[in-house]
């Protein structure tokens, strides 16, 4: 039996993020204006077809999931990625800081400057709708975040982890990456997240907070050709 996160787009669009996706019950991705992703319910042809259909000619779409990537007819690869996916183990160390701010809509411009500057990965205006973000400040500056992302029964993916390059080394990473899972934890629920294989640190600095490898995963920029 496949595991809900072999698929995490697609389960989280079925699930508790059903609101924000369109599509049916073999393709569906989520709103544009939110973020890129999309997924099939499987890999056979009907569910192809219907992605196939889902996304517009020339537009873009992001594919994540533990088996190789299948596309339908008419699509074609812009990049691809090895990702690791990573669960937290219980108990996660419990942090407070007074500089740890719940983000709001009143935010958002300020953390998508912080976004295109860092590039932690897919990020927009619209993102706040998919979970909780905090952030820390100084001097008045957001100059670290991190925040929620994809949700699915029993699961909160951590996302949006960033650190403007003038304030890296500083461990605010690490503070917010903590925090960010504690506050899942609490809620009864498992973080989990996604980084890139080749991100040594990254990985090594979620595995010292008490992430641990669940799966290995693919990821692809795929585009309709129309």
């Amino acid at each position: 039996m496949k595991h809900v996160l072999d698929r995490p787009i697609w389960s989280a669009l079925a699930t508790r993020h059903q609101a924000f996706a369109q599509g049916d019950n073999l393709a569906k991705r989520y709103r544009p204006s939110i973020v890129s992703f999309a997924a099939t319910a499987a890999d056979d042809p009907e569910s192809l077809q219907a992605l196939g259909r889902l996304i517009p000619p020339y537009e873009s779409a992001i594919l994540v999931q533990a088996d190789a990537i299948a596309l339908p007819a008419r699509f074609s690869v812009i990049s691809t990625a090895a990702l690791v996916q990573m669960i937290a183990e219980p108990p996660l160390q419990i942090v407070s800081d007074e500089r740890v701010q719940r983000m709001t809509r009143d935010d958002a411009a300020e953390m998508l400057a912080l976004a295109s500057i860092t590039k932690p990965g897919p990020f927009t205006l619209e993102a706040l709708n998919l979970g909780d973000f905090w952030g820390v400040r100084i001097g008045g500056r957001l100059v670290a975040m991190a925040g929620e992302r994809m949700k699915q029964p029993g699961y909160t993916e951590l996302s949006g982890v960033c650190s403007h390059p003038e304030f890296r080394g500083g461990g605010l990473g690490r503070l917010l990456s903590l925090f960010v899972a504690s506050q899942i934890m609490a809620r009864g629920e498992i973080p989990y997240l996604h980084a890139y294989a080749i991100n040594a640190a990254a990985i090594g600095l979620y595995e010292s907070i008490g992430f641990r490898l669940r799966s290995t995963m693919n990821m692809a920029v795929v585009q309709s050709d129309g």
